[in-house]
């Protein structure tokens, strides 16, 4: 397995791009919430609906491009989503700016978001594959996880600070920057992309998405880390705007505050990337698929115990590091045994139907736990899903195909 050095020049633009989009997005981490609660002076409920609503709606908005995706070249897919995610955060500073901004308006924007995210990560799924040889995917894999976590360390305190000076939409600013700058960096990759043979210009047929779900659910290995890697995402997801309450609006803590207890921890991260490259040769990518999404599992459930001052912003802290270490080191291997497992031509709709799935998934749970809150306060409901977390190891794979059962036709094939 090659470093990151050895990639290549067109690796290095595609990583730079991640980068740079990854800082603004850290920058504004839980930034709707924020606005949400400290502009528009919005309840729990309303956090929680604010965050189903942009995933829910932005699921459904994208789940006919996957297939259309899948015909197309990917960096100009990945370029177009870039810029109009970049588009339509700017509207938000600019109805701060003349008093005019609405909790409409931020439902619109998280649904516009959403859906260029989902889209974003097939396509840029699908072009890493086609950019590297298989035995280079978790090299990638691990440094964009790598990056991902430094991004995290570094952007949350920034965006508090630039929140607490200039104002609670400044990160969205940056945000939006960010993504022009993605943009830029993917169209400065170079060289030719080769067009997908394909069905043609035109819609894709309405049922295309289907063929994604059902190569996930008849694959052995990708369907236990779909129901695995949905069912996690969407309980640590439920949690996230609820915390944002209870640490913020029940506890008191300032939004510096917040930032830091989610960006300390995140050294983890970098710490998991890095081991993930040093067991796999020793354990193999299936023994430590298990025991990283396992040891993941954990610790959510010591938020739901978060009390006021130091102690409480230690303890989120250390709940926050355990779980990132797990995943930092779980994150990369489940990466690059989903690629590898793919079908070349298929990696756009599988991803995307593995996207919409977890973004729906998340956007019903968190509705459903905003109610929850509603009912019992968000520390109950932090605690029900820290202790429904427990389960999701039951759902990890136990051996993963090999290179005979990988070849085996889809449902529409044998048919």
């Amino acid at each position: 397995m090659r470093g990151g050095q050895a990639l290549g020049r067109q690796f290095g633009w595609l990583w730079g791009a991640y980068a740079v989009s990854a800082v603004g997005t850290w920058l504004a981490f839980d930034s709707f919430s924020l606005i949400a609660v400290m502009v528009l002076h919005a309840g729990a409920t309303e956090v929680a609906v604010l965050s189903a609503a942009g995933l829910a709606v932005g699921a459904a908005v994208a789940t006919p491009l996957g297939p259309w995706m899948e015909f197309r070249r990917k960096r100009p897919v990945m370029m177009s989503m870039d810029l109009v995610r970049c588009g339509v955060l700017l509207t938000i500073p600019v109805a701060f700016a003349l008093g005019a901004l609405t909790f409409v308006q931020l439902l619109v924007v998280s649904i516009v978001v959403g859906a260029a995210d989902i889209s974003f990560t097939a396509a840029s799924g699908a072009f890493v594959k086609s950019l590297l040889p298989p035995e280079d995917l978790l090299a990638a894999n691990a440094r964009f996880e790598a990056t991902q976590w430094t991004a995290t360390i570094l952007g949350p305190p920034l965006g508090g600070a630039a929140m607490g000076v200039f104002g609670p939409v400044m990160t969205v600013v940056a945000n939006a920057v960010s993504f022009l700058l993605s943009a830029a960096g993917i169209r400065a990759i170079g060289g030719t992309e080769t067009r997908p043979v394909g069905p043609g210009p035109g819609p894709a047929p309405a049922g295309s998405l289907l063929e994604g779900w059902r190569y996930i659910l008849a694959h052995p290995t990708l369907r236990p880390m779909f129901f695995n890697t949905v069912l996690y995402n969407a309980l640590i997801m439920v949690s996230l705007p609820l915390l944002a309450v209870l640490m913020v609006g029940d506890l008191g803590f300032s939004a510096w505050q917040y930032g830091l207890a989610f960006s300390v921890p995140s050294i983890g991260g970098l710490i998991g990337s890095r081991l993930t490259r040093r067991l796999v040769p020793r354990f193999g990518e299936r023994r430590v698929l298990l025991v990283s999404g396992t040891l993941r599992a954990c610790w959510p459930i010591g938020l739901a115990f978060v009390g006021p001052g130091t102690a409480g912003l230690v303890l989120v802290m250390v709940v926050e590091l355990g779980v990132i270490v797990s995943c930092a080191v779980f994150n990369p291997v489940y990466s690059t045994i989903r690629l590898r497992q793919t079908d070349t031509g298929r990696v756009a709709r599988t991803l995307s139907a593995w996207s919409v799935t977890t973004k729906a998934t998340t956007a019903g749970m968190t509705a459903l736990w905003g109610l929850l809150a509603g009912l019992t306060g968000p520390r109950a409901a932090i605690a029900v899903a820290g202790v429904l977390v427990l389960a999701t190891p039951l759902l990890l794979p136990r051996r993963v195909a090999g290179p005979a059962e990988m070849a085996q036709p889809s449902i529409d094939e044998a048919a």
